[in-house]
């Protein structure tokens, strides 16, 4: 007898989530590639909405299981979008990053005060308080953000030692971290703007120096 649910040409009928059934021979197909692109994406979204609502810059809720029921999916469709909870994190952190509209592989020096203001800008949306530490997905962001750092400060300071960029590139790099901006919303009471504006007048006396020659050695 035949399955109602496949064609009579043989080829396998994919589920909700662009996934051929069990059991079925799978094929590819533009309709498939698009519901399984728009199964991501909601993934992704849903993701991108948990970080929104938690209460503090935690991520330790963001799980296959949470997400899966968060998006309405299988846990299983989670792990063969992503490959593993740390592919579904790097994916919902880039997501994150594009809604602050910071683009670490195209940074450089003399835009990184506007970077810094989007970033904080952005983060004012979050509740502050305490992130967690060596988690992979984090792990990764600072490496990202280092490597941008020391090769915009690189570009910038014409003849610089490495030691001279890597000094300065980790002085600019305290602008960039959740803790910094927590510490000025939090400890000194400022609003974003006033972080804003902290952050963007240290930042341009930092690219001064880099431009006059005034190196940290």
């Amino acid at each position: 007898m035949r399955n109602d649910r496949t064609p009579e040409d043989g080829r396998a009928v994919p589920s909700e989530d662009g996934q051929p059934e069990p059991g079925r021979r799978s094929y590819d197909s533009p309709v498939r590639r698009q519901q399984a692109e728009r199964t991501r994406e909601r993934i992704v979204a849903a993701g991108a909405e948990m970080v929104h609502g938690f209460p503090s810059w935690d991520w330790h809720e963001l799980t296959v299981r949470a997400v899966a029921r968060r998006a309405q999916v299988n846990e299983s469709t989670i792990y063969r979008s992503f490959g593993s909870e740390r592919g579904l994190r790097d994916a919902v952190m880039r997501r994150l990053e594009a809604e602050a509209g910071v683009d670490v592989d195209t940074l450089r020096l003399d835009a990184f005060g506007d970077v810094i203001g989007r970033v904080y800008s952005y983060l004012s949306a979050f509740p502050t308080g305490g992130g967690p530490t060596g988690d992979p997905t984090f792990a990764d962001v600072d490496r990202r953000r280092r490597d941008a750092l020391v090769a915009a400060v690189t570009a910038a300071a014409d003849g610089w030692s490495p030691a001279e960029c890597e000094l300065v590139a980790a002085a600019l790099d305290v602008f960039w971290s959740v803790p910094s901006f927590e510490r000025l919303i939090g400890v000194w009471e400022l609003d974003a703007d006033q972080a804003t504006r902290v952050a963007g007048w240290v930042i341009e006396l930092i690219r001064g120096a880099v431009r006059d020659g005034r190196g940290p050695l």
